[in-house]
């Protein structure tokens, strides 16, 4: 099997933008998140409760070099085809979701989060001949992709549960349920307006959910 380059290509069949295959493979990239806990300061604690919100995207780091000098080509060209996927496009109204694509090995679904495009070489008339694009695109998955990957494990019956120092409502949340934003479940069930304001040694019914 041959070489095979990365491309940029549409992930919907809607978008207006084209697929880009890359001049050069990278040498590397970077793969990444970051899992968000919020800090809950209680009086009289030594350290800060930590509370798990929600999961953070993948983000992926790649540096391309486009060099056109040899064929004297402009290079300018084929990277406003990459700066499309960071434009608003008329059919969707917003800009589209991409497919990073390389061989087998990668196959990344996402939307182009940044762009910096430095050029590095140019013709006598100032037509770019050469330059190093860094992107950062950020992972891109629906709803039902989420539920389908993952399927959450619902309460199967009506019980109470005490608070105490330091709990709140997504936290309760994330141990009945398996999710912290289902909160409001709980809320609703026991009349709370003000899910941050619970006092330890409230009862709360923590309701089946289906």
């Amino acid at each position: 099997m041959g070489l095979q380059k990365l491309t940029i290509q549409p992930a919907e069949s809607k978008s207006g933008v084209k697929k880009v295959e890359v001049m050069f493979n990278p040498s590397e990239y970077t793969l990444y998140r970051s899992v968000p806990w919020h800090e809950h300061n209680i009086q009289g604690y030594d350290a800060p409760v930590l509370e798990f919100t929600t999961g953070e995207c993948y983000r992926a780091d790649f540096e391309l070099l486009f060099d056109g000098y040899e064929n004297h080509q402009n290079v300018r060209e084929q990277i406003d085809e990459i700066e499309k996927y960071a434009l608003v496009d008329p059919e969707l109204h917003r800009p589209p979701v991409a497919l990073l694509v390389w061989g087998t090995a990668l196959n990344f679904k996402c939307v182009l989060e940044k762009i910096q495009v430095r050029y590095t070489l140019f013709k006598d008339d100032g037509t770019p001949l050469r330059a190093v694009v860094n992107t950062t695109w950020k992972e891109f998955s629906e709803a039902n992709e989420q539920l389908q990957a993952k399927p959450r494990h619902s309460a199967d019956h009506t019980k109470r549960r005490v608070v105490k120092q330091g709990e709140t409502l997504s936290w309760i949340a994330g141990k009945e349920y398996d999710d912290p934003s289902l909160w409001r479940v709980i809320a609703d069930a026991n009349g709370i307006d003000d899910p941050m304001q619970i006092e330890p040694g409230t009862e709360l019914v923590i309701p089946a959910i289906v």
